[in-house]
């Protein structure tokens, strides 16, 4: 059971086995057109049912999280969109109130956009989500880079990149101090007295900022967790300032192990500057995971998959990451000049993976078909000990502290990781049998916040004591 008064500014415990995340954000699988699947769900992906079944065996395995991902529009620019792409999904609050409701220990990183949102909405919400579930929540924070976005939000364009993050970083700022309005004990509800809450431990943020401007307090008193557990996903140079200043989990796309040794140096580097340690920040890569009894198995199933691509999906979705229309050009032909990172508004971490393998010398249609099928993150495939293998070699070297699951084919591929890779890595120690007692927060290895508000207020009575000789 999870201490309903959670002790102020506990510290984090180590973690020792690997974290693994189960992701998912296209309902049938993230194959870009695993929906056509002979045993992918049809109508059922809108139903609780479904993701009830993913949830429970995922909690079953003692994996440590869910993570949704999530757009605010349809992806339509490109001709594909509408007709072959698997766009609609359910706003994933509200999923995630109804399965907090059906499991017991399982967090869940839920995304919602800095961007088209409000900073006490969401903290708000977040708030709630903790509470509900026992401290089990985390938000992953976007910064919305589509344009069928933007539109969706009475605007003509994108917002500017470094605009986003500015208040991105803005709207972190204020949602923690909302969070931080009500101290631990501020909430009394003394039935004898009448006194519900302490006054003087209920704060007024009275924020003026570039971007928002927020009286508070929240109207809900502070989180199980202190803070939801932060995560960031953006890997361009202000995503990972956003991720070293702000976030406890940082999901990013590492496709080798020396280039996972450069990012992880590279963002100890920027932890430092925050005066962050290292553990302070859990890095995890995505990757795709397909297991099988043997590894010619495995290869079958992914080339399944792959004869379920078009071309026109696959081109599509390349002139979306790429921000050029490429079905203008000879698909067999070379990959024309693409936009410069630093002036582009769209997903620079895509932009920059796209250009890497543009460089290699593939057509435009070998580059769409090689990003549509196995997306930008490596894909992993094999027997249940060979999966193994390679999941255990990232976290022995200190790639990753643990792993974004993401499944080609759902419920299919979510299902024999869960009963076949994790039994593997629970026998070689690599992850858990049972879940720990505590909140998510604690189970990641993750400090829980201090107070901001308590913190001020303690510290003349600290001044004061220490210039009494008496320590505080």
């Amino acid at each position: 059971m999870i201490n309903e008064t959670p002790a102020k500014g506990r510290s984090a415990m180590p973690r020792r086995q690997m974290i693994l995340a189960g992701f998912f954000f296209n309902p049938q699988g993230d194959h870009r057109l695993s929906w056509r699947h002979p045993r992918a769900p049809g109508r059922e992906f809108l139903d609780l049912d479904y993701y009830r079944r993913l949830a429970e065996a995922a909690e079953r395995a003692k994996l440590d999280t869910i993570f949704i991902a999530d757009h605010l529009g349809i992806w339509d620019t490109y001709g594909s969109g509408l007709a072959h792409y698997a766009n609609p999904r359910l706003e994933p609050l509200s999923l995630v109130s109804a399965l907090s409701a059906v499991t017991k220990d399982i967090g869940f990183m839920v995304t919602a956009s800095s961007s088209y949102n409000e900073p006490f909405n969401t903290a708000r919400m977040f708030a709630s989500m903790d509470h509900i579930s026992r401290g089990r929540v985390a938000w992953n924070v976007v910064t919305s880079a589509l344009e069928e976005e933007a539109a969706n939000f009475g605007r003509d364009a994108n917002i500017e990149h470094a605009v986003r993050y500015e208040r991105a970083a803005e709207f972190l700022d204020v949602a923690k101090a909302l969070w931080d309005s009500w101290e631990d004990d501020a909430l009394v509800i003394d039935k004898a007295t009448g006194l519900f809450a302490h006054r003087e431990h209920v704060h007024y943020l009275d924020h003026r900022g570039k971007h928002f401007k927020v009286k508070g307090p929240l109207n809900v008193p502070r989180p199980p967790q202190g803070h939801p557990v932060i995560v960031q996903a953006g890997s361009s140079d202000a995503g990972r300032n956003l991720a070293a200043a702000h976030a406890d989990v940082h999901f990013a796309v590492i496709r080798s192990e020396a280039e996972g040794l450069s990012y992880r140096a590279d963002i100890n580097s920027r932890l430092a500057k925050y005066g962050r340690a290292p553990e302070s920040l859990k890095l995890l890569p995505g990757i795709l995971p397909i297991v099988a009894a043997s590894a010619s198995e495995a290869q079958e199933k992914q080339d399944y998959l792959e004869t379920l691509m078009l071309d026109a999906v696959a081109v599509d979705l390349l002139s979306s990451w790429a921000g050029v229309d490429l079905s203008r050009y000879p698909l067999d032909g070379p990959v024309p000049d693409l936009p410069d990172e630093g002036t582009f508004n769209g997903w620079r971490t895509w932009l920059a993976l796209v250009k890497d393998d543009a460089n290699k010398g593939l057509s435009i249609r070998q580059l769409a078909r090689k990003i549509a099928n196995t997306g930008s993150v490596p894909l992993v495939a094999g027997t249940a000990s060979q999966v193994a293998d390679q999941l255990e070699a990232w976290f022995v070297s200190g790639v990753a502290d643990g792993y974004n699951l993401m499944f080609p084919l759902l419920p299919e591929d979510w299902l024999n990781f869960m009963q076949t890779v994790v039994p593997e890595l629970q026998r070689r120690g690599l992850f858990r049998t049972e879940y720990e007692p505590g909140t998510l927060r604690d189970r990641l290895g993750l400090a829980r916040p201090q107070n901001a508000f308590a913190a001020r207020r303690e510290a003349p009575d600290r001044v004061r004591a220490g210039k009494a000789g008496i320590r505080p």
